[in-house]
């Protein structure tokens, strides 16, 4: 298990993107590949439009999924994380904290530094997080083993 916890640390770790599924309130699923900003291995930070499909799908629905991988592995060798998550929009004195983790991850891979000006109204960015509430690493078998990160 300490193998599987280490990989899918290491897959969180290592990748910009995570594609983010979620569906409206109708249940109808879309799925978005977002640049995000993981806060330990619990919560994920993205900033996008409101008026985004994915934005306002989250606003009806909060439930939703996460997929890391590489899509650089070669056939046959790739792992990924998948989480099930719960999703807003991040409000509040919990924003200076999450925009916070947002922009060191940008600086960090040499874009701009983000501050919450960048997030609230009149902006047209809003940050976002999603909360892991189980996490499964993929095995090559198409098998998945949930973890505790």
């Amino acid at each position: 298990m300490t193998d599987l916890v280490a990989a899918a640390r290491a897959i969180v770790d290592s990748n910009r993107y995570m594609t983010l599924a979620t569906a409206d309130a109708g249940g109808v699923p879309w799925a978005s590949p977002v640049w995000y900003a993981p806060a330990g291995y619990r919560d994920f930070f993205w900033v996008s439009d409101p008026e985004a499909r994915h934005s306002r799908n989250v606003a009806a629905r909060r439930e939703g999924g996460i997929a890391i991988f590489d899509s650089d592995a070669p056939i046959g060798t790739g792992r990924g994380v998948y989480v099930a998550a719960v999703a807003e929009e991040v409000a509040g004195t919990e924003r200076e904290h999450g925009i916070g983790v947002f922009s060191r991850r940008s600086v960090e891979q040499g874009a701009s530094a983000w501050t919450v000006d960048d997030v609230r109204g009149p902006a047209r960015l809003r940050l976002y997080r999603a909360t892991a509430v189980e996490v499964y690493v993929g095995e090559r078998d198409d098998r998945r083993v949930r973890i505790e990160l």
